[in-house]
């Protein structure tokens, strides 16, 4: 069986001291010889030795020293030592050690004496302590603070034992005695606290007696009250009323400890509505006040679980929540929006989203490590506001649209994804989104987000001058073409093999050049130009030609986007366009544009050449072009559609059916143990 412990230290086992080296250390005169020789005799002891030979040399050599240090570790060293033979009856040698200890008790030293006291805390032999009581008892006068609160908690150590009640008899009254007159806020403080465990009665008159005084006093004797407060109002329910107004009165105390515990003792001794609000509104203002963000942290769980028991208040308190996003934690910014989203109403989420809108922009407007990261959070925010109620969409998408070119690739793809949705959920906006994404799209920088931008000018260009500006758009992304030419192909061949030589490129107005060994180069004008082979210098993503600069780095699955999106504008454009002339010919730079990107993805100029999934999907672009069947048509510009809306109509169902799941998740297992308190009769 363990046995009981109350000290714990780390020992490194590697090089355990012996036993007969401890006892010559302890028998010099040597005062750091003794401390190293009792640290090791300690940590043998907390390890599994028993050492019984050092008793007798510890109490001839030991216990007559009058270093601190030494003293301390002799306590330390009684705490552990086996004080009882196996029938539980007290060693007669201890009887040595009590001398020792009634000594220190009347110690000149208060250093001794309070490290004494605090030493027979941790003592559990009467036959040890009994001799010792009329020394603790005195020390309750002492004039120094420090001996007072070490006595009173010996005192209440040694009230507790087993047998306690009969080794002080009047110690609750000694204790009261004192507390009336005692000044120091320590050893008030553990005064009442005696009381607190041995005397409640005595502790509730007490406090009742100065319930006017409580703001005052000191704040660790207010924690006590608290704490007492808990304990009796759960044992007797009809006495809440008397000390509700003592925890509030503590809503205003110096203490930020003292303002969170009565916060939540308020919360767990009532449910009306007033107490609540009070309560939450404690906690964010301790939310506002408080650097430290563990504390943050703590207190925006304790917002969440008065968001899932008391909603409707805590609804009214959105906004003072969603202040701690001024925080620049990410967790704390995340969690204060988790708990914002699940608060939103029609009434409030027009203020929600302008917070939101704001915040936004300061991250546009600020250079900070995560601005990246807290934007794709509050882009997700707005998306889910937006989904939920879908008027607030037309306040948002236009800001959020200028985030397409962002660095942060999620965030930027976040953005996307929500105007793909907000574009099909809210027709109204349709030819603005259009517009606005036509205008915005050289500034992308993603590849992803190019491709789901394509989406859906593919699929939302609808009108005559949408289709005619979507394809101009393109073609102006993708550049002039071809997207490369070579003068003499023998000689581009030949020249791959040897660096020294020249070959002739013709290149387009700042658009990248292939050079020989794969790399690429920007010309300023177009023109044959001798090109000795440099190093690498990649198209720039910014520029108007943000597709080209893509598609250039063997990003093949893009072109086949890029085709789609082509094919089916082309598509649109025959129906929409009375004029046949005007189809054909963006049917045949649709078809040149392709035919490009394929001779470009076969030839020896580019690192790896086009895969086949995308050479496929643009091939079949080019045949649909050539000829096209009605069923096919319908397949590209209505089935696609189509697809989407039951992708979305199967998420909204997936994120109901996750709801409801959440909502009957069991409180209580059907094998918890009962409890019979709440089966007796309250009478």
């Amino acid at each position: 069986m363990e046995k009981h412990c109350s000290l714990l230290i780390h020992f490194d086992k590697g090089t355990p001291a012996l036993a007969n080296e401890i006892k010559e250390a302890l028998e010099g005169n040597d005062v750091p010889s003794k401390v190293d020789a009792m640290k090791k005799a300690i940590m043998l002891l907390l390890n599994g030795e028993t050492l019984p030979q050092l008793f007798i040399t510890i109490v001839r050599y030991v216990l007559p020293s009058e270093d601190h240090t030494i003293q301390k570790l002799l306590l330390l060293y009684l705490e552990i030592i086996e004080k009882t033979d196996t029938k539980g009856r007290v060693l007669p040698e201890m009887i040595l050690i009590c001398q020792n200890l009634r000594n220190n008790l009347q110690h000149p030293n208060e250093y001794i004496r309070g490290v004494t006291l605090r030493f027979l805390c941790r003592l559990k032999e009467t036959e040890i302590i009994e001799p010792l009581i009329p020394s603790v008892l005195a020390n309750l006068e002492h004039r120094h603070p420090y001996i007072r609160k070490s006595a009173i908690l010996a005192v209440m150590s040694i009230y507790n034992l087993q047998q306690g009640d009969q080794l002080l008899v009047d110690a609750p009254e000694m204790i009261e005695k004192a507390l009336s007159t005692e000044q120091d806020p320590s050893a008030k403080r553990n005064a009442f606290l005696m009381l607190f465990n041995c005397a409640q009665d005595r502790a509730i008159s007490y406090l009742q007696t100065h319930v006017e005084s409580v703001a005052t006093w000191n704040e660790m004797l207010q924690m006590v009250v608290l704490e007492l407060i808990r304990k009796v109002c759960k044992a007797k329910q009809g006495e809440k009323g008397k000390y509700i107004m003592i925890i509030i009165s503590l809503l205003d105390a110096p203490s930020p400890a003292v303002i969170y515990e009565s916060a939540a003792t308020l919360v767990s001794l009532s449910s009306s509505p007033t107490v609540i609000r009070k309560a939450a509104s404690t906690y964010c203002q301790l939310l506002l006040s408080q650097s430290d963000n563990n504390v943050k942290l703590i207190v925006l769980d304790r917002l969440n679980e008065l968001k899932i028991s008391h909603r409707d208040i805590m609804v009214e308190m959105i906004m003072d929540v969603l202040r701690a996003l001024s925080s620049p934690n990410l967790d704390i910014r995340r969690k204060t929006i988790d708990i914002s989203l699940e608060l939103i109403t029609p009434r409030n989420v027009d203020e929600v989203v302008l917070m939101l809108k704001k915040e936004v922009v300061k991250t546009q407007s600020t250079e900070l490590e995560k601005n990246g990261e807290y934007r794709q959070m509050l882009v997700q925010a707005i998306h889910s506001c937006a989904i939920k109620f879908p008027d607030v969409a037309s306040t948002v998408v236009h800001l959020l649209m200028d985030f397409l070119g962002d660095n942060n690739v999620a965030s930027a793809m976040d953005v996307v994804v929500f105007v793909r949705e907000i574009i099909e959920t809210n027709p109204k906006l349709r030819v603005s989104i259009i517009t606005r994404l036509l205008d915005t799209f050289y500034q992308i920088r993603a590849a992803r987000v190019c491709s789901c931008a394509l989406w859906i000018i593919g699929e939302y260009c609808l009108s005559l001058s949408e289709v005619e500006s979507g394809i101009q758009t393109i073609k102006q992304c993708l550049g002039d073409l071809p997207f490369y030419t070579i003068s003499e192909e023998g000689e581009g061949v030949d020249s791959s093999k040897s660096s020294q030589q020249v070959n002739s490129i013709t290149v387009s107005s700042r658009r990248p050049a292939i050079l020989a060994d794969g790399t690429y180069a920007t010309q300023s004008a177009a023109s044959e130009t001798a090109i000795s082979p440099p190093t690498l210098v990649q198209g720039s993503l910014s520029a108007p030609g943000n597709l080209r600069s893509l598609i250039l780095t063997g990003d093949f699955f893009l072109g086949a986007v890029v085709a789609c999106t082509l094919t089916k504008l082309v598509l649109r454009l025959e129906e929409v366009q009375p004029a046949q002339s005007e189809v054909n010919r963006a049917s045949s730079q649709a078809l040149l544009i392709m035919v490009s990107m394929l001779q470009l993805g076969q030839s020896s100029y580019l690192p790896h050449p086009i895969d086949n999934d995308s050479y496929d999907r643009i091939i079949l672009c080019i045949r649909l072009l050539s000829n096209t069947g009605d069923e096919t048509r319908k397949i590209w510009l209505h089935s696609c559609r189509e697809s989407f809306v039951k992708m979305l109509a199967d998420k909204q169902f997936r994120e109901t059916e996750e709801i409801k799941a959440k909502a009957q998740i069991s409180h209580a297992q059907p094998d918890d143990l009962i409890d019979f308190y709440n089966l007796k009769s309250r009478k």
